[in-house]
């Protein structure tokens, strides 16, 4: 005890300096100062324990010795929490109401271990792969979709890994859609539009294709925000189209936008109309780049860095902060940006689409998509009410799921997997395309 005595407020001197410093890079240069809010309680925290830490020095030496055995209990009780939360989250309540609903086994497999299954009964396999894996590439192309004719596996949330068929440009959709002589709806969006974590026919394009019975092509892929979205459109959008959906979701797309701005490929769209990378005439160096990126994550996961990253989470409270997180009043939620998205930037890009849709005859429709700190947080509604405002000024149709689906439900958070943070449930992509059929039809 006498040695921890002498070496404590020098450790909580080191561990001040080092959450300031840690604190500024992740506010300031990572996410260039558009997460202020959030990060003002690290910047408090540190604050308070330099100052607890110089107080520490003056202290006598019994009092000194109960400080520490305080905060040694603090973050014993922390770490506890953590530990339990993290070994509670592998065995789950999930797995349980999974089988106890379905009466069948939760796939506890991991993505590698699947991968290496359907290598047995299937020539070509491959994963999903994000748009900021992409951008962290620096390729001679950017790609906006995955291996073509391919054997995709997405996520699992809701007991299951969702897989499915790839077309001809990789996307999420049966290959015959591109050869119909009408498109009724092109739906393009992030993660929740592609169809993450759910088989077809259970993602919004299929369940609207079925309602509709007209053709619809998703041009979504996981992690897309809105710039990627435009350059999508302006590389796959076909001249008989009717119909487009943009779809904005509202947890992640502001945080996209900011790092997709930091592309040069794709900055190129928004300075030259003319530009285009040809992506359509250049699958197979797609297929390409996507196929190194799933080795490079096969032999990570190979190499067990997933345990790795686990325990990263686990020293840096992961679980506990986000539980702690909920408690915050909305500006400080590490997912809301307020008025700081990058309105001007996203403006921008909205009208360079509606007018990319009025050339090609099509009408433009933009979908608003709530997330799931909407329903169990206390949720600031300032930034969700300048986006219905940009749409709005620009004279776009506006379909709002959160007043049109969630809001009339009871319980909402029942339209995520187990009431828990993620994507939506097969039940809720039903209802999301239900009501966005009813409100094209009339």
């Amino acid at each position: 005890m006498k040695f921890l005595k002498k070496i404590f407020p020098y450790i909580l001197l080191i561990i001040s300096i080092f959450l300031f410093i840690l604190t500024y890079y992740k506010s300031e240069i990572y996410w260039e100062g558009t997460k202020k809010d959030y990060y003002l309680i690290y910047y408090i925290l540190s604050i308070l324990i330099f100052f607890f830490s110089i107080i520490i020095f003056f202290l006598n030496k019994k009092t000194k010795e109960y400080f520490i055995i305080l905060v040694m209990s603090i973050m014993l009780s922390l770490y506890i929490f953590e530990g339990y939360s993290q070994f509670n989250k592998m065995i789950t309540k999930e797995q349980i109401i999974y089988e106890k609903k379905t009466g069948k086994k939760y796939d506890m497999r991991t993505k590698l271990d699947l991968y290496q299954d359907l290598q047995k009964k299937y020539k070509k396999i491959s994963t999903t792969v994000t748009a900021r894996k992409f951008l962290e590439e620096n390729n001679s192309i950017l790609p906006f979709s995955g291996i073509a004719n391919s054997k995709t596996i997405g996520c699992n949330e809701n007991g299951y890994f969702s897989i499915f068929q790839s077309d001809r440009y990789g996307f999420n959709n049966p290959d015959k859609e591109w050869d119909s002589n009408e498109i009724e709806f092109i739906l393009v969006g992030d993660s929740f539009v592609y169809g993450d974590c759910v088989s077809r026919p259970y993602d919004i394009t299929s369940v609207l294709r079925s309602l509709s019975n007209k053709s619809a092509l998703n041009l979504s892929n996981r992690g897309n925000g809105p710039l990627v979205e435009y350059a999508t459109l302006r590389e796959y959008l076909k001249s008989n189209v009717k119909k487009i959906l943009w779809i904005y979701y509202e947890g992640n797309d502001p945080d996209d936008l900011i790092k997709e701005l930091q592309s040069n490929i794709l900055n190129e769209y928004l300075k030259d109309l003319s530009f285009s990378q040809n992506l359509i005439l250049r699958q197979n160096e797609i297929d390409k780049i996507t196929n190194k990126i799933i080795e490079k994550e096969k032999i990570k996961a190979k190499e067990k860095k997933v345990f790795k990253i686990k325990f990263i989470n686990f020293l840096k409270l992961n679980h506990t902060r986000t539980q702690l997180n909920t408690f915050l009043p909305g500006k400080f939620q590490p997912y809301n940006l307020t008025e700081r998205i990058r309105n001007q930037e996203f403006k921008k890009i909205l009208k360079l689409t509606k007018n990319l849709a009025n050339k090609n005859n099509s009408e433009l429709y933009f979908v608003y998509l709530p997330a799931y700190h909407r329903y169990k947080t206390d949720f600031d509604n300032m930034n969700y009410n300048l986006i219905k405002k940009i749409v709005n000024d620009l004279g776009i149709h506006l379909i709002d799921i959160h007043t049109e689906v969630f809001e009339k439900e009871d319980n909402p958070l029942k339209l995520f997997p187990f009431e828990s943070y993620g994507h939506y449930t097969p039940e809720g992509y039903k209802k999301i395309a239900g009501a966005l059929f009813e409100k094209l039809e009339n």
